[in-house]
């Protein structure tokens, strides 16, 4: 099909550009009418006999009907993990790196099916799903196969043992990466798992466990439990449990720690954050505009670690906020399943209230606003890209994590004021620093309370580097050696 004309106002604007006709996936996501619970290597039903609808954000339409796991559910799943649980943590660790290289591989096989899957049912653009979430998620399971029969090597002189039973609930950002990071480091040092997705975004987790029934992988190793609140903290509370992993609200992290002390359970916590993306008089400015934009939008900002605040030094800020905005002009908001979507559906109606009562806020407080002119789809959940200025540090959008496609822009003088604002904060996930002197970069990174410190770049990740944060951003790591030793202990 032919290219469409822009409108003479935008050609005016940027010359002679023309609008992308749309380029939608085609490819089939294979998505069950009905799923049920994933307990002991097997599909069953719910005890509860209840189901909830998983609705996709992109149309508002219903994608699949969610089995409501209850306590007997839970119950019935942590005794099919303990079960396997011996036998798996005894098999040599070459064996159970098979597993997990199988799974890697077969990932990799339906890559374009579950990034389908994972678009429809969490609104992320296909782009993004496809180039990043899979592969990356197949990445985990690869790396973590190569450290499963070299666990003596992790921490040379001592052995890494088990803990057992790992309970595991993972949010709606990224289902499909989340449950690699999670699950991948805990099969590799021999634990078995029960794991529960978030209610909105539980349909690649179920998925998945074909997957893991193609691979092989012994019953019960892996048990996927879903449902909301009532269903987590049924996963949370039990006995059997050796381990907590949660990655999510600090609230609910918040929750969960009250929960378990002096239960003698291990627990890490990956929770939110507001990082901030620092840019110094000197950084190449084209390059930190792209890196703030891709810091604050990819995933239209569900990121716990985005780029949420930008720090500009105040000799830059005009510049910075004139080349943000032209950028803005050129991202294209809407259906997630065309290819030349940059920023796609907002997860939910409830996300996206959200978004729009701090927003409001924003303006209310005082903050100047700027949107591109866009037309958002008539059904589903979008927002446009917002940017912020004059904002200062008791606004609530400098202070709340908004989770979602909202800049808010500061200012700065010195190298020191930069560091004071960025560490004004509860959270302490993330934060990036453009300039050109690497002696600063090695400063800042020191200096800057966040568990990652990226330079000249945002949002780089890796399955051999290790994530998490400080202060109410959570605690433990994962990925690296790091993420092996959260889910064992030491002799």
């Amino acid at each position: 099909m032919p290219a469409k004309k822009i409108n003479p106002a935008r050609e005016l604007l940027f010359g002679n550009l023309w609008e992308y006709d749309p380029a939608p996936e085609s490819a089939p996501a294979f998505i069950d009418n009905r799923y049920g619970l994933f307990i002991n290597g097997k599909f069953v039903a719910p005890k509860t006999k209840k189901y909830f609808d998983s609705i996709s954000p992109r149309n508002e339409e219903k994608l699949s009907e969610i089995a409501l796991a209850g306590a007997a559910d839970v119950d019935a799943a942590y005794q099919a993990a303990a079960t396997a649980f011996k036998p798996w943590s005894k098999l040599p660790g070459i064996e159970r790196a098979k597993y997990l290289f199988r799974i890697a591989r077969l990932l990799q096989d339906r890559a374009r099916e579950f990034a389908v899957a994972e678009t429809l049912d969490g609104g992320k653009p296909i782009k993004e799903s496809r180039d990043f979430d899979v592969p990356m998620a197949a990445a985990h399971f690869f790396y973590h196969a190569g450290w499963a029969d070299k666990l003596d090597h992790v921490t040379p002189g001592r052995t890494l043992v088990p803990l057992g039973v790992i309970g595991q609930v993972i949010p709606w950002n990224f289902p499909l990466l989340m449950l690699a990071w999670k699950i991948a480091p805990a099969l590799a040092t021999g634990n078995t798992v029960v794991l529960k997705p978030a209610e909105t975004t539980s349909i690649t987790a179920l998925k998945f466990a074909s997957i893991l029934q193609d691979a092989g992988l012994p019953p019960g190793v892996v048990n996927f439990v879903t449902g909301a609140g009532e269903t987590g903290s049924a996963v949370v509370n039990h006995p059997l449990a050796a381990k907590i992993a949660f990655t999510g609200s600090t609230a609910v992290g918040k929750a969960i720690q009250r929960a378990l002390a002096g239960t003698g359970k291990r627990l890490t916590l990956e929770l939110g954050g507001k990082a901030a993306n620092i840019v110094f008089d000197d950084a190449p400015l084209d390059q930190a505009v792209e890196g703030i934009i891709n810091g604050i939008f990819f995933n239209q900002g569900h990121v716990c670690c985005a780029g949420s605040r930008l720090l500009v030094q105040e000799s830059i800020a005009e510049t910075i906020l004139s080349k943000l905005k032209i950028r803005l002009k050129t991202l294209r908001t809407g259906d997630p399943l065309d290819k030349n979507t940059d920023i796609g559906a907002i997860n939910s109606k409830a996300q996206l209230t959200r978004i729009q009562d701090l927003v409001a806020a924003g303006i209310s407080e005082g903050a100047e606003i700027y949107q591109p002119a866009c037309t958002l789809p008539k059904n589903g959940f979008y927002f446009p890209p917002t940017l912020f200025s004059n904002v200062s540090q008791s606004h609530r959008i400098a202070r709340e994590e908004i989770f979602g496609p909202v800049l808010s822009i500061l200012t700065f003088r010195t190298p020191e004021e930069a560091v004071e604002k960025a560490n004004n904060t509860h959270y302490g996930l993330s934060a990036g620093v453009w300039t050109d002197k690497g002696s600063r970069i090695l400063k800042m990174s020191t200096e800057l309370k966040a568990g990652v410190v990226w330079a000249n770049t945002f949002n780089k990740f890796d399955p051999t580097s290790p994530f998490g944060g400080y202060k109410e951003s959570g605690f433990g790591r994962e990925g690296g050696k790091q993420g092996l030793l959260d889910y064992a202990t030491l002799h």
